[in-house]
């Protein structure tokens, strides 16, 4: 049984369904002043993206009454400090097939309840209008206005009869619902009931499914008794505000900031019930004959939204990795992106399926998401290599090195119309991700081939990063040849990318020409090399160099898609100069594996309030944000936008193929505690600060620090603790391992050491702990 807020253009709605292809919806949409909001329309009036629990326990959202209505109003973002919330819907799920809510309006005007049939599922509604309070087996709730109960039930049949609902709203305080056309007892593919409300009213609902209608009508009245709404939400807020991922202090709501966002997001899959995270609640694309698709999963957004789901719901994450996997074409294409009736069989986006599946593994140990993973990124990672018209698909010139591309034999007819008015070269560059950096201006689109004539570093770079995730997945899946193999194919191309697309004057990879001219062009993308662990020591130290140039990438806004002194800086829109999450947070990941973590930190730490200003203030998730100033741009709800967030979350605490168990940084924020992060099976706390490092797991001490320090490959086990530690001071260590002495091993070295005062000298070192017996 699925119940949340599941279609896209219903940020205040719920879908209820009991299996694939079959179940009901309902939404809210507003009038005032002659002005109408419903659907999409409420995308420029969200006041609060509120908690969203990942089981659908409970959730909340509010809306901004005094915005312009209308889907022609694209805005003002306003400040939400001081604002009141015109409309906040919160509601609760309720045992498997049902959910209570109440509606909080602080607005006059029209409030509509919409009953009706999501995507193309079918059945009929019965609308019985002014339904008295005996009906609905109702009490008058205590502190009621004196004005009479508007109570009226609603029910819904599926086409097939199987499945009937049954909803009963209940305005508790103000006016009664509006006289309505259609009569008393309607019968259609959609209820409406309209509430006349003025500021301070409130209405509940409560809705139930069930194979028959009789026993969903008895539950959801049963629920509607006393004050049984009102106190289940209030439950429910109280439970899921104590046990999800929480952020406290100097980066406060730093988790929320990822879940409440991304878990809203959340959409489903109609004919299937897989949930996903589509780029956007906006962004589902058109089809054929008219309307939206049933649903739209972008390629790279998901991988990376999947890493966001995460950090609170594995399961979510999972399904996430299942929904974008399951698009992949016969030909082992994962697409740019696909819908249910349309997609790109031309074209795939970079190739971070593998990082992102192996990350989401390495946190839970879940060996079956590996098992269902690995085959398609199998195929994925050969897409690009296979043999297509004499050469290999995405190395053009065959000499090793690859480029983005598009396969002209496989274009369609699609149903978005700049899908069909885009020129070749705009299609290679949309494979890219990066859709108009201005590396691309460059590069000619080569008919013969297929491909730009300019091997790129981004798309080298996570090609290799994907051979050697592919090896680490084999290895844990036991296919030990397939590890060899893969390892060897990540060697070769690390060899060319360091041949051919270094450039020892600049210190930095740079893309070449077919030619030999290199590109003087330098992106953020041009650091993914360091994820990849491509570069040596001396060449990420050099490399380092340039990203802390503040003429070129470094400054109070950090990181711009193109260098700050390149010409297409002053654009300033779409991926010309503006800072974008995907490249922050992969610099990040290299940054940490190569063990600059004060820079790693820096960069997280200014991501961090780039994101949560607009968050804090306006309460969006913006797409990008301008390198000069730091103001938000693009769409205002982009799921990939927390990616900035997520770099604050892992100074926390993470897990990588190279660092296993990572706690900690250099560069810590003023104090700040992470709560309730489930990793490697157990529940981690985190303080924060300047002065030192508190870390308890499962509700129980375990370390204190004088300082800050990054513990890698920390392994916890009963009566020992081992890990590589750096600090750049000297530090002591208290640990709790039950014991007043412990037996300390630092660097091969052995002596026994109060377990209060663990002294370790700065730098780098390798040490076990254990108890003295």
């Amino acid at each position: 049984m699925l119940v949340g807020a599941y279609d896209p253009e219903a940020w205040d709605g719920l879908v209820f369904s009991d299996q694939p292809g079959r179940g009901f919806a309902i939404r809210f949409s507003l009038e005032r002043d002659g002005e109408r909001a419903d659907g999409n329309d409420l995308m420029h009036l969200v006041h609060e993206v509120g908690p969203h629990a990942p089981d659908s326990s409970y959730a909340r959202v509010a809306f901004d009454a005094v915005l312009p209505f209308g889907s022609e109003h694209d805005g003002p973002t306003v400040a939400k400090a001081g604002r009141d919330a015109g409309l906040t819907v919160e509601w609760s799920r309720i045992d498997r097939a049902g959910a209570v809510g109440g509606l909080s309006v602080s607005f006059a005007g029209t409030l509509t309840m919409h009953g009706y049939f999501p995507w193309d599922w079918e059945g009929v509604w019965h609308a019985n209008y002014g339904a008295s309070d005996e009906r609905a087996g109702q009490e008058r709730p205590v502190g009621h206005r004196e004005r009479q109960i508007a109570c009226h039930e609603i029910s819904g049949l599926t086409a097939d009869g199987e499945c009937a609902i049954a909803l009963v709203l209940q305005q508790v305080t103000g006016g009664n619902r509006r006289d309505h056309d259609g009569g008393p007892d309607v019968t259609a593919i959609e209820a409406v009931v309209p509430f006349s409300v003025s500021p301070g009213d409130r209405i509940i609902f409560t809705a139930c499914m069930a194979d028959r209608l009789e026993v969903a009508r008895d539950a959801a009245r049963r629920l509607l008794v006393g004050d049984t709404v009102s106190r289940r939400l209030q439950q429910a807020a109280a439970a899921y505000e104590s046990s999800r991922v929480a952020v406290q202090g100097h980066w406060e709501g730093l988790a929320s900031s990822i879940t409440n966002n991304l878990h809203w997001m959340v959409s489903i899959k109609p004919e299937t019930g897989r949930r996903y995270a589509p780029a956007g609640r906006r962004w589902i694309f058109p089809r054929h004959g008219g309307g939206r698709d049933h649903w739209t999963v972008f390629c790279w957004d998901s991988f990376l939204n999947a890493l966001q789901l995460a950090v609170e719901s594995p399961e979510l994450a999972r399904d996430a990795l299942l929904a974008v996997l399951e698009t992949q074409y016969d030909n082992g294409n994962i697409p740019n992106w696909r819908g249910r009736y349309s997609g790109t069989p031309d074209r795939s986006q970079p190739p971070i399926g593998s990082f992102a599946v192996l990350k989401c593994y390495l946190r839970t140990g879940d060996i079956s998401l590996l098992d269902r993973a690995f085959p398609h990124l199998e195929r994925w990672s050969a897409w690009w290599r296979a043999s297509k018209n004499g050469r290999k698909r995405r190395d053009g010139n065959d000499n090793g090195l690859f480029e983005w591309g598009c396969d002209l034999g496989l274009l369609t007819d699609s149903p978005a119309a700049w899908e069909n008015q885009a020129s070749h070269h705009q299609l290679a560059a949309w494979e890219s991700g990066q859709d108009d950096l201005p590396n691309w201006d460059d590069a000619v689109w080569m008919e013969q081939s297929e491909t730009f004539n300019l091997e790129s570093v981004d798309l080298n770079s996570l090609l290799a990063l994907d051979c050697e995730c592919l090896a680490l997945m084999a290895e844990r899946l036991g296919l030990s040849q397939k590890a060899v193999l893969y390892r060897d194919m990540r060697c070769r191309l690390s060899d060319r990318v360091n041949e051919q697309l270094w450039d020892d004057a600049l210190g930095m990879y740079v893309d070449r020409f077919w030619d030999g001219r290199r590109s003087n062009r330098l992106a953020a993308s041009h650091f993914y090399p360091l994820l990849a662990g491509i570069p040596t020591a001396e060449r990420a130290e050099r490399m380092l160099v340039t990203l802390l140039d503040e003429t070129m990438f470094w400054g109070r806004y950090v990181l711009p898609t193109i260098s700050r002194d390149d010409p297409a800086f002053s654009d300033q829109q779409y991926w010309r100069g503006t800072i974008w999450p995907p490249p922050n947070y992969l610099a990040y990941q290299g940054l940490r594996r190569y063990r600059f973590d004060d820079v790693a930190g820096e960069l997280a730490g200014r991501s961090v309030d780039l994101f949560l200003r607009s968050w804090r203030d306006y309460q969006t998730c913006r797409e990008n944000y301008d390198s000069r100033t730091g103001e938000g741009g693009g769409q205002a709800y982009q799921s990939w936008g927390p990616l900035f967030a997520l770099t604050g979350i892992e100074e926390f605490i993470d897990s990588t193929p190279w660092d296993g168990l990572r706690v900690g940084t250099l560069t810590p924020p003023l104090s700040s505690k992470i709560k309730n992060v489930v990793l490697n099976g157990r529940r981690w706390d985190i303080l924060l600060s300047p002065e030192g490092y508190r870390v308890d797991v499962d509700g129980k001490g375990l370390l204190y620090s004088t300082g800050p320090l990054v513990l890698r490959h920390l392994e916890v086990a009963v009566g020992q603790i081992s890990a590589e530690t750096l600090s750049t001071e000297p530090i002591s260590l208290a640990v709790n391992l039950h014991a007043s002495q412990l037996h300390l091993t630092i660097d091969g070295r052995e002596r026994d050491v109060p377990a209060q005062d663990v002294r370790l000298p700065a730098g780098t070192h390798r040490i076990r702990l254990t108890q003295k017996t």
